[in-house]
């Protein structure tokens, strides 16, 4: 008898390097879609910026005008080449730290938030802890490697764009094509370093670095149909096109499916579910496949029946659980 072999074709849709670190992450429930190396530590150049915009928004009055001062002459770099003595207010200074990607703005902004440098990058390491970022450390509020070091993971930095994504004026800023403005000294005109904002129609946002040290670090944004996602790459020399194939690809695997429809759960008439309704809609990124295998239970509290719970599960894996109260 002839044996038949079969041989088995495996596309891949994407092609990257092996020392390359991915994360592709769903912004809405952080479920990640895939990774590769992601939680292998790297250089992560002007991606720093992203956290140095966070602490800046949260923290200060973003119409203050702060007057540039001698910290910016040992810039160096990418700079928005803003002047000492010249004055903008903070929300100005943001645009050109994300757009530009200016040296001279983050030390502008790092040396005035908290009224010393040392302060501002202390509550850079304080907000990673805080997010779950474990393994990221800041020494500099630029991400410039020469001096001092910032070092973090793609894995670290999803969490990061996922958390900075939900701050309305960070996701304002980072989706700005060209930005003008005109201070006490001169006019200008700022165009957005992220080339996938212009390239990519799907793309929101995002911010882009380098150093030879690091090579080519870039974090992304985007939505189609409903799916947020966002991608990081560390030390990709082909960050834009791994990026849009990316997306590409998981735009048209996943879809945002609406598992529990507050509406028409609490409309059922099942003898268990009667007794309960839910408050919100659960959302969750599914392939055609995985849609299949959904399947959800109520835990009512054995000592309490007011507290009871939807636990929602992806075959085993439990995804989410909403509140239920009593009808």
């Amino acid at each position: 008898m002839k044996k038949i072999i079969l041989l088995f074709l495996i596309i891949i849709p994407f092609q990257v390097s092996a020392s390359t670190s991915i994360v592709v992450m769903d912004l809405d429930s952080g479920r990640i879609l895939y990774q590769n190396n992601a939680k292998e530590k790297k250089l992560i150049a002007s991606i720093t910026k992203i956290m140095t915009a966070i602490i800046t928004i949260e923290n200060i009055n973003l119409d203050k005008k702060i007057t540039v001062g001698k910290e910016v002459l040992k810039s160096y770099g990418t700079n928005t080449y803003i002047e000492v003595g010249e004055e903008l207010r903070v929300i100005d200074l943001l645009y050109g730290l994300i757009l530009r990607s200016g040296n001279d703005a983050a030390l502008t902004l790092s040396n005035n938030v908290f009224n010393n440098e040392e302060e501002f990058i202390k509550q850079m390491n304080n907000k990673s802890a805080s997010l779950g970022m474990h393994k990221t450390i800041f020494n500099n509020s630029h991400g410039l490697d020469e001096e001092t070091e910032n070092y973090s993971t793609a894995y670290d930095y999803a969490l990061l764009s996922r958390y900075a994504y939900q701050n309305k004026i960070y996701r304002e800023i980072a989706s700005t094509k060209k930005y003008t403005i005109k201070t006490n000294k001169k006019t200008y005109i700022w165009y957005n370093r992220n080339k996938l904002l212009n390239n990519y129609k799907y793309c929101t946002g995002g911010k882009n670095g380098y150093t030879p040290s690091a090579g080519k670090t870039l974090v992304t944004t985007a939505s189609k149909d409903n799916l947020n996602l966002t991608i990081v790459t560390l030390n990709d020399p082909n960050s834009y096109d791994t990026h849009e194939s990316l997306y590409n690809y998981y735009f048209n695997k996943y879809n945002n499916i609406k598992i529990i429809d507050k509406n028409e759960y609490n409309k059922t008439s099942n003898l268990i579910n009667n007794n309960y309704k839910v408050n919100n809609s659960f959302y969750y990124p599914l392939t055609s496949l995985e849609e299949k295998q959904i399947k959800t239970k109520i835990i009512v509290d054995s000592t309490d029946n007011d507290k009871a719970s939807l636990h929602i599960y992806l075959g085993k894996e439990e995804i989410g659980e909403l509140q239920l109260e009593q009808k």
